[in-house]
């Protein structure tokens, strides 16, 4: 490691890290992280008002939840300015575009080489730090190939069970810089982790600097690599510095400052009470969300498919909702869990099918994929309502923003771990209706088999009584 002696400066005053996110959950991970380590945050779902951030003093984390992830580099170009001007305007050390720990992303849709660029222009910083891997979720960084576990068995993403064949932007190139290159021409350089573990990577940061290298990939293999990138982001860092990176970039935030004594580590965070019923929506089309769903229907959850083929017509549509929200609200009332779901992983039939029908129906994928996501929040929003159950879950990254909007919630924070990056949040919103809403916001490839239970039980392990 690093054998640098310098003492370090207490922590500033104030936010620390203002961040955007390209999804709603992979935002709510950040705020997590965060908020667990002793680091008070809050994710609001657009640019807050003075009186919306009045509400939550002391904040050291301030997070924006966006649906980059599915936009094009020109949606990014008009919509990612004016919210980046608002974490300038935070004054906080740190600037973050929140990605994918799995780099979703490609040339057409959610570009992060189009957000790099466009950050850079408004931070002007002369590098800019890349953080993608996190232990914690099982992601990996080596020699620049990013690596994930799908049930303890690891694979480089291009291989991924899933990743490699996303339905939206698959993986086909593990090297993030590799694959960066393709949405971007500034120009990329690594720091590897065998540099860091040598001791090396203050001076192959500054090679790679001299050699033209203004985005840096920083690999992360485990908690000595994790806590080093930590270091050389923060000590490194510029007026207000630009970093790109998963919740990576805080879970190697908080290692080097526990590290280096600037903050203690945080007594861990207690469970919530345990809900009597709860609602869950999943537009996932991954194989681990499938296994959740399929769990939950052994443990007293009731499945029920959403037709997403109806979403290419909207009166079709109106139907199917209204279908879909009357069978939850029967299983509630039979004392049933109901989940709602169009799919049941990558292999499921209704992807083809949906393919097939939005291809022949003249109506665009995107607008049909925005129509499936409002409808879950709309269809949860509905089954609370009239239920008057309190605590909800949505599956599903590209899901998660498009439904947690439709539920008229402006602002997220942490109340009780589950598993890393996929904690139940206590929801904000100026409807007394939703005055005690908790929600869990669960990325496709994160969570326990038992994650729903989980969730129900207010973050407990299954094993315990629900």
């Amino acid at each position: 490691m690093s054998d640098r002696r310098t003492t370090p400066l207490p922590l500033p005053a104030g936010p620390l890290i203002a961040f955007y996110g390209d999804d709603f959950t992979g935002s709510a991970a950040v705020m997590e992280a965060l908020t667990f380590a002793g680091l008070p945050s809050v994710l609001f779902f657009d640019v807050p008002r003075p009186e919306q951030l009045a509400r939550f003093p002391n904040l050291r984390g301030i997070g924006i939840a966006g649906i980059a992830r599915s936009k094009s580099p020109d949606w990014m170009r008009v919509a990612l300015p004016p919210i980046f001007a608002a974490l300038h305007s935070t004054g906080a050390p740190l600037a973050q575009y929140k990605i994918c720990s799995t780099f979703d992303s490609s040339r057409e849709v959610g570009s992060i080489g189009a957000a790099i660029e466009i950050g850079d222009e408004i931070f002007g910083n002369r590098w800019i730090p890349m953080i993608t891997a996190a232990p914690a979720i099982h992601r990996y960084q080596a020699f620049g190939n990013l690596f994930a576990t799908v049930a303890g068995v690891g694979y480089r993403l291009d291989r991924h069970p899933t990743m490699s064949r996303h339905p939206v932007t698959p993986m086909h190139e593990a090297d993030l810089a590799r694959h960066l290159a393709t949405q971007t021409a500034i120009p990329s350089g690594l720091i590897d982790f065998v540099a860091m573990k040598q001791g090396r990577a203050d001076d192959a940061l500054a090679i790679a600097r001299a050699e033209g290298a203004q985005i840096m990939s920083l690999d992360v293999v485990d908690e000595e690599t994790l806590a080093e990138a930590g270091r050389l982001v923060w000590e490194h860092r510029e007026a207000m510095q630009f970093v790109v990176g998963s919740q990576g970039v805080e879970y190697a935030l908080i290692a080097h400052w526990q590290r280096a004594g600037l903050i203690p580590v945080a007594e861990p965070p207690r469970a919530a009470p345990a809900a009597a019923r709860i609602v869950g929506v999943s537009g996932s089309c991954s194989p681990v969300t499938a296994h959740q769903i399929a769990w939950a229907e052994e443990h007293g959850f009731l499945g029920i498919r959403l037709d997403p083929t109806a979403a290419v017509d909207g009166a079709a549509w109106e139907r199917e909702k209204d279908r879909a929200s009357a069978a939850a609200l029967e299983a509630l009332s039979a004392g049933l869990d109901p989940i709602i779901y169009t799919a049941r992983g990558p292999d499921d039939p209704s992807l083809p099918e949906l393919r097939r029908v939005v291809e022949t129906s003249g109506v665009a994928l995107d607008t049909v994929n925005d129509r499936i996501g409002d409808g879950l929040g709309r269809i949860l929003d509905r089954v609370m309502r009239k239920s008057g159950i309190d605590r909800g879950i949505i599956a599903g990254g590209d899901t998660s923003s498009h439904a947690a909007l439709a539920l008229g919630v402006y602002a997220l924070s942490a109340l009780a771990p589950t598993v890393p990056g996929a904690a139940l949040c206590k929801a904000h919103s100026d409807d007394p209706a939703h005055a005690a809403l908790e929600l869990a916001l669960k990325g496709g490839q994160m969570g326990s088999p038992d994650y729903f239970a989980r969730i129900k039980a207010g973050g407990e392990s299954s094993s315990k009584p629900i």
